[in-house]
C-alpha cells in the first residue's frame, strides 16, 4: 500500500478539489479499506510540498472549517507518470507470477509444443529432461 497510496490520492484529487476526510471515504469506496489520518495527512503534506497540490482553508457549514487540496498541473503531470509506472509494473508482475503458478495442464502443453518445435527443426534428440526449465 505505501508505494502506491500517493498515486491513489493524486488519482482522487483528479477527481477534483476536496478535503482530507473526503479522499480516506473515497479511497475507503474504491477498496483501499480505512485510511488513517496519521498516514494520510502527513502524504497530503509532502504532495504539498513538492508542488504536487495545492490547499485552503474554507469555512465549515455550522463546523469547524476544512483545509481543500487540489490538484497542480505538476501533480497532473506526476499522476500521468507515476501511474504509467505503475501499470508497466503490474503488467512485468502478473507475466512473472502467471508464469510460476501456471496450471499442469498449460506447462504440458508447453512441453509438447516444445518437443514438436524442437524436433524437426533442429534435429533434437526425442528425450527432453522432465523439467522444461533446466538445461539440457
Amino acid at each position: 500500500m505505501r508505494g502506491v497510496l500517493d498515486l491513489c490520492v493524486l488519482a482522487v484529487l483528479a477527481e477534483g478539489r476536496t478535503y482530507g476526510y473526503a479522499v480516506a471515504a473515497r479511497l475507503d469506496e474504491l477498496g483501499l479499506g480505512t485510511i488513517k489520518g496519521g498516514t494520510l495527512y502527513p502524504l497530503l503534506a509532502r504532495l504539498e510540498e513538492a508542488g504536487h497540490v495545492t490547499t485552503h482553508w474554507e469555512a465549515g457549514d455550522g463546523g469547524p472549517g476544512r483545509k481543500y487540496f487540489a490538484l497542480t498541473a505538476a501533480g497532473r503531470a506526476a499522476l500521468a507518470a507515476r501511474a504509467d509506472a505503475w501499470r508497466t509494473f503490474a503488467a512485468l508482475t502478473t507475466t512473472i507470477t502467471s508464469a510460476a503458478t501456471a496450471p499442469p495442464a498449460v506447462d504440458a502443453a508447453v512441453d509438447a509444443a516444445v518437443d514438436a518445435a524442437a524436433e524437426p527443426a533442429t534435429g533434437a534428440p526425442a528425450g527432453r529432461p522432465s523439467n522444461p526449465r533446466e538445461p539440457r
